[in-house]
């Protein structure tokens, strides 16, 4: 991870806010943005973060409260030394370099690393205290509204003479139905960005709490199988061959009946992943074009490939015929985007 010097302590809000909690002195080190608003800048030898997002205070006051309750649910969520809402700027503790990512590049155990996370998401889906917290729903509408991201972004560069709103109404009445059986589902906190990049392997902690989690801050309550799906199917990389079919049934194996039979699990797995895959297709070109970050449009094949497996797995054969009707080609435009990264 690149880390590089930053000034942000000398802006008036953040040098207060530092002085306030006995930091006015630290040296401050930026670390790399991601997709979203927030940026993060590391306490040199402090073990603290300083966290700035001034632009979504919604999602900065839920970061608070579910790192908060992920804590007292015996999770490992970075413990909040302070936050100031008004100027969106929070102390947290630092969990370090160590994230999935980067360990799994330097080789390290892939299949220990995955234990661990499912370990962590049996815990989570099983605490009687989990979906205690206040998180948005994740209902239909929530879920059509991110289908909706497909149409307005992938869709007009496939096939730009298109009408938009008219596709995307048949689409979504598609998917309305399809996904029926998720919103049946038993209820659980979804963490919702559940992937090697926002997982670390804490040394020094034991058990489930040995599994740091970052960017929960967009939590909701929905089916528990979304955060499952989006470990094991991400799309920044591809699992050890049967690695999948292993942590699936290490799940299956430690999940009580109340959260349904295997085939429930399964269907609704495989229909989430179907839904997710759309959304990125369509996320990635969005962050393309409108926020200039083309690097994630490398990682287009590999996910317009697990969409179309997706499809297939979850039954959403009406999905891939409309598809093939109304946007031929559209199984063939990744491989054109990522060449522009």
């Amino acid at each position: 991870m690149t880390q590089t010097p930053t000034s942000l302590k000398n802006t008036a809000p953040a040098a207060s806010f530092l002085a306030r909690y006995g930091h006015s002195d630290a040296a401050l080190i930026a670390l790399p943005s991601d997709a979203s608003p927030r940026s993060y800048v590391r306490l040199k030898g402090a073990d603290r973060l300083l966290m700035e997002d001034h632009t979504d205070p919604v999602g900065f006051a839920a970061f608070i409260r579910l790192a908060r309750h992920l804590t007292s649910l015996g999770l490992s969520a970075p413990h909040v030394f302070g936050a100031d809402p008004d100027t969106g700027l929070a102390l947290i503790e630092d969990f370090g370099m160590a994230t999935y990512g980067k360990l799994l590049a330097a080789g390290h155990d892939e299949v220990a690393l995955y234990e661990l996370a499912i370990d962590t998401l049996v815990h989570l889906h099983t605490h009687p205290q989990a979906t205690a917290v206040a998180v948005p729903a994740y209902d239909m509408d929530v879920l059509l509204q991110e289908i909706t991201i497909f149409s307005e972004w992938f869709v007009p560069i496939v096939a730009p003479q298109l009408d938009i709103a008219r596709f995307d109404a048949a689409f979504r009445d598609l998917w309305r139905k399809g996904l029926a059986p998720v919103i049946e589902a038993p209820k659980a906190l979804v963490l919702r960005d559940f992937h090697i990049d926002n997982l670390m392997l804490l040394t020094g902690r034991k058990g489930v709490q040995a599994c740091g989690l970052l960017d929960f801050q967009d939590g909701v309550l929905g089916a528990a199988e979304y955060d499952l799906m989006s470990l094991l199917q991400d799309a920044r990389r591809d699992l050890a061959p049967g690695l999948e079919t292993a942590m699936l049934d290490r799940y299956l194996a430690a999940i009580p009946a109340t959260c349904g039979a295997p085939d429930e699990i399964m269907k609704r797995y495989h229909l989430l992943a179907a839904q997710r895959h759309t959304r990125i297709v369509g996320l990635f070109p969005r962050l393309n074009i409108r926020d200039g970050k083309t690097g994630y449009l490398q990682f287009m094949p590999r996910v317009m490939q697990q969409m179309q497996t997706a499809l297939i797995d979850a039954g959403l054969c009406e999905i891939a015929d409309f598809l093939d009707t109304n946007l031929p080609g559209w199984r063939d435009a990744s491989a054109a985007m990522a060449q522009q990264t």
